[in-house]
């Protein structure tokens, strides 16, 4: 793992500069998810299956939040007005056009979730996965008109050879690393990939599911962006709230999703940004640190 990579103490690294002297760059990131009712019969592919499919508990709690959850959690978002990057599984770009106009429409950044959250990347050979990377640009270009930058993988599974296949494929960054509070370079074979900070702290499916609740949401919230703004003085910091439309949206969390969005729009030296943005800006101008913790020579 440390060919693909180094370890890097994140107090021995040049500083890290965000646009126009912020402090800590916050990315929101919605996980809309699309569950097949009857999926491939595939052990490799889904290894963690509730009961044999079609498995109608587990397929209609994420139905509603396409049905119901992400509208309640559009209405919240639209009155923030901040950048928002969805974590989207791709098929939802063809199986749910209402979704995507939604998407369009506000211009969000979206990156890859998969294209369902029912097949993973486990065990796929190189031509299967690299035919998973044109699938995903084609439907992100077709139906969004913008490039593919960016993957959090389904259910964040992975290959050995998935990096190496992102970069071939033009991607540049990939959030299933969730190791640092600082964007890292990724070795690969060719092209340039980092690895994005997300968070499976400031997540709604673990906190929710290990019986926390919305109060807690915003408390965690609080907390972390506070700290990161202490830390963030001299070299910069990322944050990432991420949610999904099946639990933040329903009814008895909105409030506390509201809240959460309140404290983090209120906050000073701050960059609001998506998870592209974030990217490109490290991958242009942050080439001193990217040299200084990581073996990517092509940064």
């Amino acid at each position: 793992m440390r060919e693909r990579i180094a370890y890097s103490p994140i107090v021995d690294r040049p500083a890290l500069h965000w646009p126009g002297g912020a402090r800590v760059a916050v990315w929101i990131v919605p996980n809309i998810e699309l569950r097949e009712y009857q999926p491939p019969n595939d052990p490799a592919r889904d290894p963690w299956p509730r009961s044999p499919h079609p498995d109608v508990r587990q397929f209609s709690h994420h139905d509603y939040g396409n049905r119901v959850g992400f509208w309640r959690m559009l209405d919240i978002l639209d009155r923030f007005e901040l950048p928002i990057t969805a974590s989207l599984n791709l098929e939802i770009l063809e199986q749910l056009p209402e979704i995507r106009d939604a998407i369009g429409e506000r211009g969000w950044a979206v990156m890859s979730h998969g294209l369902t959250n029912t097949r993973y990347l486990y065990g796929l050979e190189a031509p299967a996965e690299r035919a998973f990377y044109r699938r995903s640009v084609d439907l992100v270009r077709r139906h969004l008109s913008v490039p593919l930058l960016g993957m959090l993988g389904p259910s964040l599974s992975a290959s050995e050879r998935t990096p190496d296949l992102m970069a071939e494929a033009g991607l540049v960054y990939h959030a299933d690393w969730a190791h640092d509070d600082q964007p890292v370079p990724i070795r690969v074979e060719a092209g340039r990939l980092i690895s994005m900070p997300y968070s499976f702290e400031l997540n709604d499916a673990p906190l929710f599911r290990s019986h926390f609740d919305g109060d807690d949401l915003v408390r965690i919230c609080r907390a972390q962006l506070d700290r990161l703004l202490v830390e963030s003085e001299e070299s910069g910091r990322v944050m990432c709230l991420a949610v999904h439309p099946f639990l933040i949206g329903a009814p008895h969390r909105a409030r506390a999703f509201e809240r959460v969005l309140a404290e983090l729009s209120d906050r000073r030296d701050v960059w609001y940004a998506t998870g592209d943005e974030i990217a490109t800006h490290y991958l242009d101008h942050e080439q001193e640190h990217a040299r200084a913790t990581g073996p990517v020579a092509q940064l």
